[in-house]
């Protein structure tokens, strides 16, 4: 059933009303167990949802909402490969990709088998340019999905990742991007890896074309050796000269495709074995989703939760804060993740929706927001919940550095929500500011699997409430084929046909 036709959906907007006079501190003052309650673990994960505008009353009506409109049904469906993407036909498999080898049977054994048939020769490749002292930098041409998931990734990382190679990411199709790359290595030494599942993603494959060419310009003759591809266009990437390629399969979406080979650049970057670890992180995390009492489910919580604030609180946006630098392209990451996935307004059978879906998406990593936006989130006239991301342990060892983050971290929670009061005016704290608290106790391949795994399950939630298809993306469509149109008439001049606007631009950028 469509949300907002259960009865929940109802209930929850009546309780939205009395919900408006809501004060954090007189709710922890009321309730002496609400940190613990509002607190969980899950697999490599601690989550304190204690500081959101929430009660039992709320989880209680957005648990029935949930069940109202056949959420556990519908995960698991996506887990039994039922091909739940209906507009492109497709399963949802990403989470195959983190499976174990052999812990399948029936109509999933095959595929199962497909993945790890792709998988080892992955990290055997992997593990061969990692042993080849000549090939110092890896350069990842790709974008979207083939570019976000491993750079974020390898960035987060970074303690993990290899000395002696350096990991370059290129995919916006700005030559100014790739210009600056390339001026800082030697052909010889490099090694392009080109994303794209259909080898024919324009700004990844002009991108493709200049590397080349830049390649060949330095003397470089083995494009054999120094090129391979992540694609399931083999013919194609042949032509293009290379022998190397591992593929993926069309149940993976972008978006979803770091643990596929897409994620060779991180498989370099730390290994065979840290990549296993990064799956196995990711795995841990779906069986808790899989498994877990939907009151359990950390996953069902923060979905649940991103519905009630969007719905039922109006709140727009969430601010992502990672307080760990290496998770400083986290927010991007999830930019793409949720609002690609979420940012529709047609339900699942094309009918126009009444109400909102994915909120905005943003951030920077602390403690660089403070000294930036975190005026708005303290002071603003919006409400915006902040998403924290902390890790316990350090991998430096410089004195006092991490105790003033952690304190940075806590404190800027504990003033979102307690306030300050100056009768002046302009140095009040209304307080009473949401924020969730995401914990890992180190940052490692597997704990970086299970919070990402996290987040994917996490806009499953919520998308699966609103009744949406959070598995395509045609909204990316409209603008690329018109582009192609704007490239055509940049070269030639031709304004004919186009609106006022578009045509005057036109001639300005030619002029």
């Amino acid at each position: 059933m469509r949300c907002d036709k259960t009865a929940a959906w109802s209930q929850l907007q009546q309780h939205a009303e009395s919900f408006a006079g809501f004060d954090l501190r007189t709710a922890f003052a009321g309730d002496a167990t609400r940190a613990a309650r509002l607190s969980q673990s899950a697999p490599h994960v601690f989550a304190d949802l204690s500081k959101n505008h929430t009660d039992a009353a709320t989880e209680a009506l957005l648990m029935e909402l949930a069940r109202q409109t056949g959420l556990a049904a519908h995960r698991d469906a996506m887990f039994r490969g039922e091909a739940i993407n209906h507009t492109e036909d497709r399963a949802v498999m990403h989470w195959l990709l983190r499976q174990p080898e052999g812990s399948l049977t029936g109509d999933l054994a095959q595929p199962l088998a497909l993945v790890h048939g792709t998988l080892e020769p992955m990290l055997a490749y992997a593990e061969q340019v990692r042993a080849d002292a000549q090939i110092t930098d890896i350069v990842n041409i790709g974008i979207g999905g083939s570019d976000l998931g491993p750079q974020m990734a390898v960035l987060a990382l970074q303690d993990f990742v290899l000395s002696g190679k350096r990991f370059h990411f290129v995919s916006n199709v700005d030559g100014h991007e790739l210009a600056a790359v390339l001026k800082g290595l030697k052909a010889e030494s490099t090694l392009f890896l080109i994303a794209s599942k259909t080898f024919t993603t324009i700004e990844t494959m002009t991108n493709a074309r200049s590397a080349l060419g830049w390649f060949q310009a330095q003397g470089g003759s083995d494009v054999a050796r120094h090129f391979a591809a992540l694609t399931t266009n083999v013919a194609a990437a042949a032509e293009f000269g290379i022998r190397t390629t591992f593929g993926f399969w069309d149940w993976v979406g972008g978006r979803y495709s770091m643990w596929s080979a897409i994620g060779l650049p991180v498989a370099i970057a730390i290994g065979a074995q840290g990549f296993k670890d990064l799956l196995a992180g990711a795995h841990a995390m779906d069986q808790h989703f899989q498994t877990a009492p939907l009151e359990e489910n950390l996953p069902v919580r923060l979905g649940l939760l991103d519905v009630w604030y969007r719905n039922f609180l109006n709140y727009t946006s969430r601010s992502i804060a990672p307080y760990h630098s290496a998770l400083r392209r986290v927010p991007a990451y999830l930019q793409q993740l949720e609002m690609e996935s979420n940012g529709k307004r047609v339900d699942r059978n094309g009918q126009a929706l009444s109400y909102g879906t994915s909120p905005v998406l943003w951030g920077e990593p602390g403690t660089n927001g403070q000294h930036a936006y975190f005026q708005m989130l303290h002071q603003g006239t919006d409400i915006v919940p902040l998403e924290f991301i902390a890790v316990k342990k350090p991998t430096h060892s410089l004195k006092d550095h991490h105790e003033l983050l952690l304190a940075n971290v806590i404190a800027q929670a504990q003033a979102l929500m307690q306030g300050k009061s100056d009768a002046g005016g302009h140095k009040h704290f209304t307080g009473n500011r949401p924020s969730t608290f995401l914990l890992l106790d180190e940052l490692t391949p597997t704990s970086l699997g299970a919070l990402i795994a996290l987040q994917e399950h996490r806009v499953f939630v919520s998308g699966s409430v609103w009744g949406i298809n959070s598995f395509d993306q045609w909204g990316v469509e409209l603008g690329k084929v018109l582009a192609k149109d704007i490239h055509a008439r940049i070269v030639s001049g031709d304004a004919s046909g186009l609106d006022a606007s578009t045509a005057a631009l036109l001639q300005r950028v030619r002029s």
